[in-house]
């Protein structure tokens, strides 16, 4: 009986969580997860020139929005959420979009400036974007129509953007934070076996061919001269005795 209200329990948990959700679950089991942040009310975000990523600016942590997620760094972990304010579940690799963020975005945003020119952004309401960040992600809307708001815009070109991005990615490993909890996921790593190096096999002594002695040419005795008979007293020489012509 236990057995089957039990099963009936697990499968009524499948059914209603999603598998993508349990997934996330499991991958956060014992990583603490950052402090809740109470806003008074709706928020606003503004878009960050050069990309499509959207950022609270009005509080000290990062919360950023981009391609429906919304992500925040914490401890030098990662973490995303469908909601900006609750249900953060860790995620294990640094979004891609990271590297294309100015880490001074805030001080541009204070000053109104951008690079040396005016920065006129508009802050957008929550639903708002909601609404539209798809579509002005497919259509290329701030690039297009608002150059993103700063006046005589210049966009890096492609080869300046990957320079940017590397030196962003330099400057994000050296954070302490990002190093501690690199160490520390390098402690939890099993270790490794070192590979055993392998011994060159002996090989069999080979037996030295014994040199053979090249064999003496035999002496060739001299031929003794063939002795000629004796001739026949009586006999003309070339010829028989008594043979007539």
């Amino acid at each position: 009986m236990k057995k089957l209200l039990f099963g009936t329990m697990l499968l009524a948990l499948v059914i209603v969580v999603p598998i993508s959700t349990m997934a996330d679950v499991n991958i956060s089991i014992g990583i603490p997860l950052p402090p809740l942040i109470v806003f008074a009310g709706p928020i606003e975000v503004i878009v960050i020139p050069d990309t499509y990523v959207y950022v609270i600016p009005d509080i000290e942590e990062d919360i950023f929005f981009y391609g429906g997620w919304w992500w925040r760094p914490w401890e030098g972990r990662w973490y995303r959420s469908r909601y900006y304010d609750r249900d953060w579940v860790h995620y294990r690799y640094i979004p891609y979009f990271y590297y294309d963020i100015d880490f001074g975005w805030r001080g541009y945003y204070r000053d109104h400036h951008w690079y040396g020119r005016p920065w006129n952004y508009g802050r957008i309401p929550y639903q708002h974007l909601q609404q539209n960040w798809r579509g002005w992600q497919d259509n290329r809307y701030w690039e297009r129509e608002r150059k993103w708001d700063v006046e005589n815009h210049q966009p890096p070109t492609p080869q300046k953007r990957q320079e940017l991005r590397r030196e962003r990615q330099n400057e994000y490993a050296r954070k302490p934070e990002v190093q501690k909890e690199w160490r520390k996921g390098q402690q939890q790593q099993p270790q490794q076996r070192q590979p055993q190096v392998q011994k060159p096999q002996q090989q069999p002594q080979q037996r030295q061919p014994q040199q053979r002695q090249p064999q003496q040419p035999r002496q060739q005795q001299p031929q003794q001269p063939r002795q000629q008979q004796p001739q026949r007293q009586g006999e003309p020489e070339g010829g028989k005795a008594g043979q007539k012509k």
